[in-house]
């Protein structure tokens, strides 16, 4: 995995953030088993108790399911996942709204950018 850690910012706290986004993009499945507290946190290079309080976050969200014996696994839950990417997408938007109004620019010139940067995808 790619870990990005800010030590300026409590370490659970982005783990969950981290661990949302994977869910949310499918690097984790549907009903997919993960890896152990031991393997995520070695992976991540932070103390196994960090991991387990970011892990104990997902599961109060739904995210994730513990199944005894047999470990954690993604949610079969295909709509909060669904639910869980419209939350980080608008979240996104509202960051980049935010910053292009910060930049002074209207709304008309925030669509105009949008659809440019659209096209300039579809053609590129």
């Amino acid at each position: 995995m790619d870990w990005r850690i800010n030590e300026s910012l409590p370490i659970w706290s982005q783990l969950t953030e981290q661990l949302t986004a994977f869910i949310a993009a499918g690097r984790y499945g549907p009903g997919e088993r993960l890896p152990s507290v031991r393997e995520f946190a070695a992976d991540a290079g932070v103390n196994p108790n960090t991991m387990q309080r970011a892990l104990s976050d997902l599961e109060q969200r739904g995210l994730i399911v513990t199944r005894g014996t047999s470990g954690r696994t993604v949610t079969e839950d295909a709509s909060r996942i669904k639910e869980l990417r419209r939350e980080l997408a608008e979240e996104k938007l509202q960051q980049f709204m935010d910053s292009m109004r910060e930049l002074g620019f209207t709304e008309a010139e925030i669509r105009n950018v949008i659809r440019d940067a659209i096209k300039e995808e579809k053609d590129g």
